[in-house]
């Protein structure tokens, strides 16, 4: 018999039991196999979705096949976000966060470069999301624009931070490093170690970072681009304002986002994406762009974009 107490401790099954599809389809990330679209938490960041409202995404995302979150302590709540909606963990999920930076006393986001700064930012990512290892953990380096850029003593060798990142792993405290804001040449200096993935701005409109997917082709690196719609920076177009995209999308009847991100997944078949939202029926029209498939002369146009 349940007891009342059982009753009031009860939680309900958050996900559902039978197998669902992986949206976009797998591909390899740190020794997991992860669905190509996965979830990306920065916009549940600074309140920009009531805690409700956050739970419910999180679990729609999860219910709907998402088991790679991106997420970092320095997003603000993100992580507390993930750990009461989500805990305890689906034994498929990769938690993936970022350490490189952390917010000042007044709340802004400065670099923390050094390598005792990216243990004890690991420490806390593991605290917060309450887990005795990270699926991933992604150095974000801030060599230049946009964003945050280092100096001073925050000007740190990559060799120095990825010994640091490696004896974390071989303590088991994560599972995979990744690069992320990194040139092609830091790529190559630092894939000796063992790189899961790298993280860089990049889109269907801005190509900057070619040269660094083409060595995470031929290395065999999971490739993740961040602002896959375009940035939030100022000033920076969005691929959702492209005329070509816009046409794609009208002729073949689906949106200029799910084009945007349908081209990504075309583009190497290491690509996962992690966009982001705080609207369920975003998150809805993201999942859905897995399981759009571009007519050839569609590719063709947008391979031919570039940026501005």
């Amino acid at each position: 018999m349940t007891t009342a107490g059982e009753m009031q401790n009860f939680r309900p099954p958050a996900f559902p039991s039978a197998p669902v599809p992986s949206p976009g389809g797998t591909a390899p990330l740190a020794g997991r196999v992860v669905a190509r679209i996965g979830f990306g938490a920065m916009q549940l960041e600074g309140g920009k979705a009531d805690r409700g409202t956050a739970t419910a995404v999180l679990r729609q995302a999860v219910g709907a096949g998402v088991n790679h979150i991106d997420t970092a302590q320095f997003y603000g709540e993100c992580n507390a976000l993930i750990r009461a909606a989500l805990a305890p963990y689906p034994d498929d999920l990769v938690l993936a966060t970022k350490v490189g930076a952390v917010r000042d006393g007044d709340g802004g986001l400065v670099p923390a470069q050094r390598p005792h700064e990216l243990r004890a930012q690991v420490e806390a990512n593991l605290a917060a999301l309450g887990v005795e290892r990270l699926g991933l953990v992604n150095l974000r380096r801030v060599d230049a624009p946009p964003g945050i850029v280092a100096e001073g003593d925050q000007l740190v060798d990559l060799d120095d931070q990825l010994a640091e990142l490696t004896a974390l792993r071989d303590a088991g405290k994560i599972g995979g490093i990744g690069l992320s804001s990194v040139s092609a040449q830091q790529l190559d200096r630092a894939a000796p170690v063992g790189i899961a993935c790298v993280q860089n701005l990049y889109s269907v409109i801005d190509r900057t970072a070619e040269p660094v997917l083409d060595r995470c082709r031929e290395l065999g690196v999971a490739w993740v681009p961040f602002f896959p719609l375009g940035s939030a920076f100022a000033n920076r177009a969005r691929v959702t304002d492209d005329p070509t995209v816009t046409a794609i999308a009208a002729e073949i009847g689906v949106t200029a986002a799910q084009v945007g991100l349908a081209w990504l997944l075309s583009h190497y078949e290491g690509t996962l994406l992690i966009p982001g939202t705080s609207d369920p029926a975003h998150l809805a029209e993201n999942i859905a762009a897995g399981a759009v498939r571009l007519p050839a002369a569609s590719i063709t146009a947008l391979d031919q974009l570039a940026a501005s």
